[in-house]
């Protein structure tokens, strides 16, 4: 090891540095000159009596004083018996493991966390039943990473009606579920099962609710209506529910569309694995009327893999609550996921298309192992002409009784 100087380093001195080493700065903390030229930090540590060294990143991204924060709360780690080393892996690990944290898995993880504190094991009893009951069959398998409005509303819009106390519980259960993986690290951003300022903006207070049963997916001989209402609103949320319409996507695959991810000229979207459900890149045909609709955002771009639709904070997306709100302005009482229902009813009522090409535009595994064996093609040829044809659909002239106006909503 190289012999430093006997003073901390400076700016200056650190600059001045060229020769191979590691040059100490005290309590701890190095900088490391490679052979390359490069220069970052690290920390030495001894654990067991034995020698560790931990990086801590290139001098180009921490300054000397963040290298020499960093060294401080790490001794402070060291004090108290924690390896820096150990307890980085464990980090790394559980981010690893964040995409395996189903739903259900972490439910159990959070009764089991809580049960000692209930008054009873009925509580508990309560709790997974409910889970059990309503939730499973809807997110249950579903990385709780990826679980957002859309999926929330599928859960307690059946029971909102009929049973407002169960679902009232039901929400506050799931709400606290996702807390939990939240404080794990095993999901980031919003709670989708929040009421105040979430999900009170979607749904009706439990003490008005209307006796009126909201269906999820809007009549597809209903949809060209709407669509032309969401083209008159013209605001970023209506433009990227409409691509998310014509290109049969999930909320969160439209609304985190990158430009990157995009090839106009072809009229092809490639979404990366890490951003599909079943972790699979999926390439979806664009339509003439889809391109319209990215060429109307491309002003807004503002670097080569920047967001499509971004939303209200610097780096963040639209919300889950903007497009349901896009869609409650112009179809009361039907979700968002519920459009992928109207496609795939339109396919089969209105079109020859086989089944296989109809699952694959809505990117579905096939749960049949052996014919899933089989399939050698996603039949993108096939999906374009069948994405064509949706187009010319949602964007035909609406068809309405004459001399009268209608309002497009859920009925009992």
């Amino acid at each position: 090891m190289a012999k430093g100087p006997s003073k901390r380093l400076t700016a200056l001195a650190i600059n001045a540095l060229v020769k191979v080493g590691n040059y100490p700065d005290g309590d701890n903390l190095y900088l490391r000159v490679r052979h390359d030229g490069s220069k970052s930090w690290a920390f030495r540590y001894k654990m067991a009596n034995k020698p560790h060294w931990m990086s801590l990143g290139p001098l180009r991204d921490v300054t000397l004083a963040e290298a020499r924060e960093a060294a401080r709360k790490l001794r402070n780690d060291l004090r108290e018996g924690i390896s820096p080393l150990d307890q980085r892996r464990e980090r790394q690990a559980l981010a690893m493991n964040a995409e395996g944290r189903t739903f259900d898995a972490v439910a159990k993880l959070y009764i089991e966390a809580h049960r000692a504190g209930w008054k009873n094991e009925k509580h508990a009893a309560q709790w997974t039943n409910t889970l059990k009951t309503y939730a499973s069959p809807v997110i249950g398998s579903m990385s709780v990473g990826s679980i957002g409005l859309d999926e929330v509303l599928r859960i307690l819009r059946p029971i909102w009606k009929e049973k407002p106390e169960t679902a009232s519980r039901l929400r506050g259960r799931v709400e606290a579920v996702l807390d939990y993986a939240g404080v794990h690290g095993w999901r980031t951003g919003d709670n989708p099962a929040r009421w105040t300022g979430y999900l009170d903006q979607v749904l009706p207070a439990r003490a008005k609710v209307r006796a009126v049963e909201h269906h999820a997916a809007l009549p597809w001989a209903n949809l060209p209506e709407a669509w032309g209402k969401l083209v008159a609103s013209g605001s970023t949320s209506a433009l990227c529910l409409r691509l998310l319409i014509l290109t049969a996507t999930r909320s969160g695959e439209a609304r985190g569309a990158r430009w990157n991810e995009l090839d106009l000229a072809a009229k092809t979207w490639t979404v990366p694995a890490s951003r599909m459900k079943a972790k699979q890149e999926h390439r979806v045909p664009l339509s003439n009327a889809a391109v319209a609709i990215l060429e109307t955002m491309r002003p807004l771009q503002n670097k080569p893999d920047g967001l499509v639709f971004p939303g209200g904070k610097p780096g963040k997306p639209l919300s889950d609550v903007a497009l349901s709100k896009a869609l409650a302005t112009v179809a009361e009482g039907f979700t968002v996921h519920g459009m992928r229902s109207t496609f795939r009813d339109w396919c089969a009522e209105s079109t020859n298309f086989p089944r296989e090409v109809a699952e694959a535009a809505l990117a579905h595994t096939n749960k049949n192992k052996v014919e899933a064996a089989y399939a050698r093609t996603d039949h993108f040829e096939q999906r374009r002409k069948l994405m064509d044809a949706w187009a010319r659909h949602c964007t035909s002239p609406a068809v309405k009784p004459a001399g009268n106006v209608t309002t497009i909503r859920a009925t009992a």
